[in-house]
């Protein structure tokens, strides 16, 4: 079969290459692979930053972002040939940790778990895939090809979670706003769950796209270009950083009403010195009771939340998304962000 391969550690490995069908030692439940999304993590492990190959592998076969059908499932599995699934990307660690001995991976406290296309387990990048029923989730055929947003949806899950049992500190919380910084699939989707939550959504992004503030437009919210500094006087009390970039997570600071949220969720790479008046952003987030907190990875919960918020939106809104499918053949045009591009995906069918 075909698979997406890499050599992680060497700067691009990347190719398409024929290999044995999977093992059942992954799981019970076979799946055929329709679609798998790409992300920055993806090109984080091509261009040789990242990733590790499974014990006594030299390449990984990567891809976590994935949408498939049932092609064989044992009666026992809760699974039937034809279901659109989606497979969850992390695994708990052997030990295991307390988090996750009680099913919250996503939290692994030793660092020993592993991720299906990113650590120490091949991922969902080949025409097949095998796959524990435990860590398979169940979509309604109604999402269709939408369904490949469901792994990105539950990064952005579990952040709204962890944000408002934060925000729960306070009996009184009754959040009215949010800014997003970023408006790409990961900015958009928790755009699109604060809409669904009744806030007043705002969109922050440094790249004019008149498609990106039309996506913005549909969910009822407001489209800002430029930097936190052009909109200094609006004080949102949930701020959620999508991007990543040094100087936008060093502005985010102090940037909410008292008593605000902000979440990380966007991942930087090292390297950058910033100038930041640390006294001052003390000073702020001390005397408002401000939070920051980081947030990355889903356990099944979120994944079931990401499900959810899906299905409540709108189909063709998700759809917009997506703007560029790239033939398996050629995926690794995928990895070479296009003017235009928001989701890519790899299509398989």
């Amino acid at each position: 079969m075909r698979a997406l391969t890499v050599a992680p550690g060497t700067a691009n490995s990347a190719q398409l290459e024929n290999v044995p069908e999977p093992p059942v030692s992954d799981g019970a439940v076979l799946v055929r692979t329709l679609t798998l999304g790409v992300c920055g993590t993806d090109r984080e492990i091509v261009s040789g930053e990242y990733g590790w190959a499974p014990p006594g592998q030299k390449r990984l076969v990567i891809g976590h972002e994935s949408l498939g059908k049932v092609k064989a499932a044992p009666a026992d599995s809760g699974f039937m040939p034809g279901d659109l699934v989606v497979g969850i990307v992390r695994r708990p660690d052997p030990v295991p940790c307390p988090s996750c001995a009680v099913g919250e991976w996503d939290m692994c406290r030793n660092g020993r778990y592993t991720e299906r296309g990113i650590k120490e387990r091949n991922g969902y990048g080949s025409d097949f895939f095998r796959i524990e029923p435990e860590f398979l989730i169940k979509l309604d055929s109604s999402l269709g090809m939408n369904g490949v947003l469901v792994e990105p949806t539950s990064v952005v899950a579990k952040a709204w979670d962890h944000t408002e049992r934060i925000g729960r500190r306070s009996r009184a919380w009754d959040p009215k706003t949010l800014l997003v910084t970023g408006a790409g699939p990961i900015g958009l989707l928790a755009a699109m769950i604060g809409a669904q939550r009744g806030l007043d959504v705002h969109v922050l992004d440094h790249h004019e796209s008149l498609e990106k503030k039309t996506i913005v437009r549909e969910l009822g919210g407001t489209f800002h270009l430029g930097s936190l500094a052009d909109i200094d006087e609006f004080k949102p009390d949930i701020l959620m950083e999508c991007t990543g970039a040094p100087a936008v997570v060093r502005d985010a600071l102090g940037r909410t009403a008292s008593g605000g949220v902000v979440c990380l969720v966007g991942v930087s790479a090292p390297g950058h010195n910033l100038d930041v008046d640390i006294g001052e952003v003390n000073r702020t987030m001390v005397l408002e009771n401000d939070t920051v907190f980081g947030s990355v990875n889903a356990n099944r919960a979120h994944y079931d939340d990401a499900v959810a918020a899906l299905q409540r939106a709108d189909k063709h809104w998700l759809a917009r998304l997506i703007t560029r499918r790239v033939p398996v053949e050629q995926w690794t045009q995928s990895l070479t962000p296009q003017p235009g591009d928001i989701k890519v995906v790899v299509d398989f069918s």
